[in-house]
């Protein structure tokens, strides 16, 4: 059987919260819609609709988001209450799971949250963060970045111009005019810098070849001098 998707809307009734408060809890990553790669569109799990009511508990007795926050980092906010579901899950990993998949380790994944640069799509009944299969891929993207010669804090600025893309993809009406505008220029700005940082490794690669394929030339000349 497959796990249900809802809607903004539908997040809006059936947790009884308005948009405002929603897109309160998304800016403090404390909830996370997944996307449908055909349509764009931002969809909720079952998950996320329970974490959304669980947080909504806090919020009703005063917490502010900031607090969430670090009360769901400090001790996490479970969801699942049954193991065996988790293990049916067939598109979300475990931190050590999408760790092994990218070629890094738990740590590195962690760090990344802590900077703001990924977020776990749902937590297991045990607190274990769960990331959809596209974190692997996206985490790829990170360590060319690093490649590059990106900082965290640079690749921290195109992760959040790229939620940027995608809200503004689905929703323009999402931010006005003007600065929809900026953000737009500010994500061609971030293009052109990285085209620029790809085409001087490019060239620095080649460069590299030539002399490498010389000097390989030039060794094996000397070996068999050396015979």
């Amino acid at each position: 059987m497959s796990k249900p998707v809802y809607s903004e809307k539908e997040v809006i009734q059936k947790s009884d919260i308005g948009r405002e408060e929603l897109n309160g809890y998304r800016k403090y990553g404390l909830i996370t819609p997944l996307v449908n790669n055909e349509t764009g569109t931002e969809l909720y799990s079952q998950n996320a609709l329970d974490i959304l009511r669980k947080i909504k508990q806090l919020k009703i007795i005063g917490y502010e988001f900031e607090e969430i926050r670090k009360i769901i980092k400090k001790v996490g906010l479970p969801v699942v209450e049954d193991a065996a579901e988790i293990e049916n899950e067939k598109n979300y990993l475990t931190v050590g799971e999408l760790a092994e998949k990218i070629g890094v380790n738990a740590r590195t994944i962690k760090h990344w949250e802590d900077k703001g640069i990924i977020f776990p799509d749902a937590r297991s009944g045990g607190g274990f963060r769960l990331y959809q299969e596209i974190y692997i891929y996206l985490g790829k993207l990170i360590l060319d970045l690093q490649m590059f010669g990106y900082t965290l804090d640079e690749i921290k600025t195109v992760s959040d111009l790229f939620r940027d893309f995608v809200t503004i993809s689905n929703k323009p009406e999402s931010y006005p005019a003007n600065e929809r505008r900026k953000k737009l220029e500010e994500m061609q700005q971030q293009i052109h810098k990285l085209f620029t940082k790809m085409t001087a490794l490019t060239e620095g690669i080649s460069r590299w070849e030539d002399l490498l394929k010389k000097k390989q030339k030039e060794i094996t000349k000397l070996i068999d001098k050396s015979k």
